[in-house]
């Protein structure tokens, strides 16, 4: 075992321990980035200058009238700008532009004494428009030849041939939602310079270093000049990884040039206008199957909804093309994958970052193929599962594939699922009105970033001579545990009592040129790093301990905060081995330093091998629709999951829990909707709040929810032998939409082939069961006429 994935004795990983920060989130006193404000003296309140067109040049822009009201102290435009006026990674993103992209886009901002008089300031500013014509829907924009960014394209083998192949051919279209993040906290910074002229900025990012980038390029200023701090975030996944770097530059360039601090915070109905969602796909396909049911040929073309600028729109699709396999063994492959332009919100990270939407592509053709091929949907799923030696259509071994059968085994026994398919069976058949569906899938998901440059992480690790730890890394807190796991790593590689260390605020100051908190990657990364400081720092005392007991250093054991020399009983404890060092002047500072190795990745020809390894789940979902409303209830969910040798399984189950429930919601509830009429409110958001956007909340929990761990799941080559958890989980939920498939075909005739639209609301459910009715009466009526017809004829 690699010196990386090896545990030492007694260690702290593997606890189940509560979050961090548990008992201040629900006593209400962990600090979040707006909280800061009120310890802050003289702040200005900076509220944005929204346009309610979908596109349209800005032909006058009058500030005037904002200034004659009482309290503006400031309006700021593009005018004010020193150095750089666009905030995104791809220069398309003007922090102020002057054209309007889409209904609300800021175009000013209005600096208050209150926020009260920030708005009325906003509301006073004139902004005179010509209105140009707007593409809102995906639709829209593929019939417009409406695209941007780069159209990657992943082939392996021999399409044409391997469809010469095939016993089987089959062809859909499928158009399915976006989904909106719905962090509790909403978009916040807050700004103030120093008497340096040091620009210090608290963010609610999951991207401090890339935040500095943005806020020192507006400000014309270099990355040392300006400081990111993160505390923690009420939630990111993945809406705060590109899209918190304009709000925080606002408030630095208001504080630049007020000299005051400055406060940006997003309302509800802000924060749903002005942010990007997961990306919206629509999916051409053509599939070829053998006479056994195996896939022999797949062509397909992704098109993303992008919205109106790039942000991470490309990246996203090219891991909705590295995701297109799932679990299943494609020989012979085409896909395209191209950002559509449309006038809405720069759509950008959600959690799986184009995975679950590429997985889903090919979870609804395995739904929708398997009656069409006389197969059960499980059976089907289990006869394409990779196999030993097989590779993903970009070229990267699978490395492990017994473990998708691993999971998908055991759930099928934890859940009893042949049994309860029968059980199913007989209640369909005495139930004319309700039925129920069973179905299970799983996933393979790849952790690193598709980018291999973003697979590096830092830490810096202080010891006190009191024998107090305090560590750094670069991977901010959303809620996920991840610093959690970061003091129980410390303490497992340093050999001491978790008390002993304390974990200090994400700082652009103490580790920089960090990735984001993304890519499932913030333990991997991070932890790694973390335990390269400590093991710098453990190297150092064993010398110590090692001259104090009169043995090598080799010999020497730091465990529970003791160091022992190897059969004898000669002992030295840890506060008096660090003061002990002190005095002998050794260092007591380390910064560690990770880089995943084994990764390489071609853009330009679609191949190579961009991940470290695979995670691996599989769930089993029981549904019960009613036939006359499509309203729906989930019975059960039995769930195992892979995350390697747990660092912190309280914190992991906690994350499949939560992944599953956020992807059901995407997939049967999360409904956006956008005014796609000629009438003047063209392209608002009409889902503006919780009343109008169906969020999962505790009616929609599985009536029995299991959760099981993968055990002896030891990942060789990761940070403690264990696995990224933060996103795969999300795309264990295509199991609660392929068994409201089974329930609505239930109501149908043997062997009907059901479309479901994704989300798969009530609504949805009912069409597809109509459309499964319709199906027994065509079947009806094709037996009737056929009895009619006489004898001999």
């Amino acid at each position: 075992m690699s010196q990386l994935s090896q545990r030492p004795e007694k260690p702290v990983v593997g606890l189940p321990l509560p979050h961090e920060s548990a008992a201040l989130h629900v006593t209400g006193t962990a600090l979040y980035t707006d909280d800061l404000v009120q310890r802050t003296k003289d702040v200005l309140h900076a509220h944005p200058v929204q346009v309610m067109k979908a596109h349209g040049r800005i032909t006058a822009l009058r500030t005037e009238p904002a200034l004659a009201v009482p309290g503006v102290v400031r309006v700021l435009t593009g005018a004010d700008v020193p150095g750089v006026n666009d905030a995104g990674m791809k220069h398309d993103e003007p922090l102020f532009p002057d054209e309007v992209m889409f209904h609300g886009h800021a175009v000013a901002w209005v600096l208050g004494e209150t926020l009260e008089a920030a708005r009325l300031g906003a509301a006073a500013v004139e902004v005179e428009l010509d209105e140009l014509p707007s593409l809102v829907t995906l639709r829209e924009a593929i019939e417009a030849g409406s695209f941007h960014g780069a159209r990657p394209v992943m082939v392996t083998g021999d399409v044409d041939a391997g469809f010469a192949d095939s016993a089987h051919v089959f062809s859909g279209e499928f158009q399915f939602s976006d989904q909106e993040h719905f962090y509790l906290e909403t978009h916040a910074a807050l700004a103030y310079v120093d008497e340096a002229e040091q620009v210090f900025v608290q963010s609610s990012t999951q991207h401090p270093s890339e935040t500095q980038e943005i806020v020192a390029h507006v400000l014309g200023l270099h990355s040392h000049e300006v400081t990111v701090q993160c505390l923690r975030m009420g939630g990111g996944f993945g809406g705060k990884e590109m899209q918190p770097h304009g709000f925080a530059a606002v408030a630095a360039l208001g504080a630049k040039l007020t000299g005051r601090p400055v406060r940006v915070r997003l309302n509800r109905t802000q924060d749903l206008t002005m942010s990007g969602k997961r990306h919206g796909f629509h999916a051409t396909w053509r599939v070829g199957f053998d006479a056994e049911g195996r896939i022999q040929a797949l062509d397909a073309t992704l098109t993303a909804d992008g919205g109106w600028s790039l942000d991470l729109s490309e990246p996203v699709v090219a891991r909705a093309l590295c995701h297109i396999d799932n679990t299943y063994w494609i020989p012979n492959a085409r896909v395209v994958g191209r950002v559509a332009r449309t006038h809405k919100v720069s759509n950008t990270a959600f959690r799986g970052f184009g995975g679950p939407q590429g997985m889903l592509v090919i979870e609804d053709i395995m739904g929708r193929c398997a009656p069409l091929l006389g197969l059960d949907p499980t059976e089907l799923r289990e006869r394409n599962f990779y196999r030993a030696g097989q590779s993903t259509p970009y070229g990267q071994p699978v490395t492990r594939p017994e473990r998708i059968t691993a999971v998908w085994e055991q759930v099928k026994s934890d859940a009893r699922f042949d049994e309860r398919r029968r059980e199913i069976a007989a209640f369909n058949a005495a139930h004319p009105h309700t039925k129920r569906g069973l179905a299970l899938t799983g996933l393979k998901f790849g952790i690193s970033f598709n980018l291999t440059a973003f697979n590096q992480g830092g830490a810096l690790v202080l010891i006190y001579k009191d024998g107090s730890v305090l560590i750094n890394h670069g991977g901010t807190e959303m809620g996920q545990g991840l610093h959690t796991k970061m003091l129980q790593v410390a303490a497992t590689a340093l050999g001491v009592p978790l008390h002993k260390v304390r974990l200090a605020p994400t700082r652009t100051d103490k580790v920089p040129n960090t990735s984001a908190t993304a890519a499932s990657a913030g333990a991997d990364l991070n932890g790694a790093a973390v335990k390269n400081a400590c093991e710098q720092l453990k190297e150092r005392l064993l010398q110590v301990a090692a001259t104090q007991l009169g043995v090598n250093a080799s010999d020497v054991r730091i465990v529970d905060g003791v160091a022992r020399a190897l059969g004898r009983e000669d002992e030295l404890p840890w506060d008096a081995l660090v003061r002990t060092a002190y005095l002998q002047r050794v260092q007591l500072s380390a910064a560690g330093f990770y880089r995943t190795e084994g990764l390489h990745w071609d853009a330009g020809t679609f191949h190579g091998s961009p991940f470290k390894y695979f995670a691996h789940g599989a769930a089993a979902a029981e549904v019960e629709v009613d036939g006359f409303t499509g309203a729906y209830r989930l019975r059960r969910v039995d769930i195992v999951h892979d995350v390697g040798d747990s660092l912190s399984p309280l914190i992991d189950i906690g994350q499949v829990e939560g992944g599953f429930v956020q992807g059901a919601g995407w997939l049967t509830l999360e409904d956006l909707r956008w005014d796609t009429g000629e009438g003047p409110n063209r392209g608002r958001l009409l889902t503006q709040a919780a009343s109008t956007y169906k969020l999962p909340s505790f009616s929609e929990m599985p009536e029995e929810f299991h959760v099981t761990l993968l055990r002896n799941a030891t990942e060789e080559g990761a940070v403690y032998g264990s696995k990224a958890v933060g996103e795969p989980p999300l795309m264990l939920a295509f199991s609660v939409r392929e068994a409201l498939r089974q329930a609505a075909a239930a109501f149908g005739p043997d062997g009907v082939s059901v479309e479901l639209a994704s989300p798969a609301t009530p609504e949805a459910v009912y069409w597809a069961i109509e459309s499964a009715r319709g199906a027994a009466a065509g079947a009806a009526a094709v037996a009737g006429a056929s009895a009619d017809v006489p004898a001999g004829v």
